[in-house]
């Protein structure tokens, strides 16, 4: 396949991370479907995709952390027509903020890999946060 301005041929090229903090993780809702999910996005212009998903974290979450660069997994998705590409890195939390720019859009919950195991709707998502924690469950 070849590259063509952020996106494999035909498919959209995104980045996302599994937040954790002290053996759990954070996940957000989507906007439109409230599902559980993690945070997550186009991979932008200039940034790796570990830092990229790092952004997100930031503005989707209020999430701050040291983003690991050896990705913890990958899964694909179908929205609106389009097919994504996900790859996922672990997120050290450092600072959950109190207040962050989409706040008003989301829900953000700490729990544990099993939870977030039943919440996540995207059957290769609970498989990658099921072998990122494998000790944990």
């Amino acid at each position: 396949m070849f590259l063509m301005a952020g996106r494999l041929k035909g498919v959209f090229r995104q980045s996302g991370v599994i937040p954790v903090l002290d053996g759990r993780l954070v996940l957000i809702t989507s906007r439109k479907s409230e599902r559980w999910i993690i945070p997550k996005g186009y991979v932008e212009k200039g940034l790796s995709p570990a830092d990229s998903a790092a952004k997100e974290a930031y503005e989707e979450a209020g999430l701050i952390g040291v983003v690991h660069y050896k990705k913890a997994g990958q899964f694909r998705y179908r929205k609106f027509g389009k097919h994504f590409s996900v790859q996922v890195y672990p997120l050290f939390i450092e600072t959950m903020l109190d207040e962050w720019d989409e706040m008003h859009d989301r829900r953000r919950k700490l729990v544990t890999p099993a939870e977030a195991v039943e919440m996540v709707y995207h059957e290769e998502l609970r498989q990658i946060i099921t072998n990122f924690f494998r000790h944990d469950l």
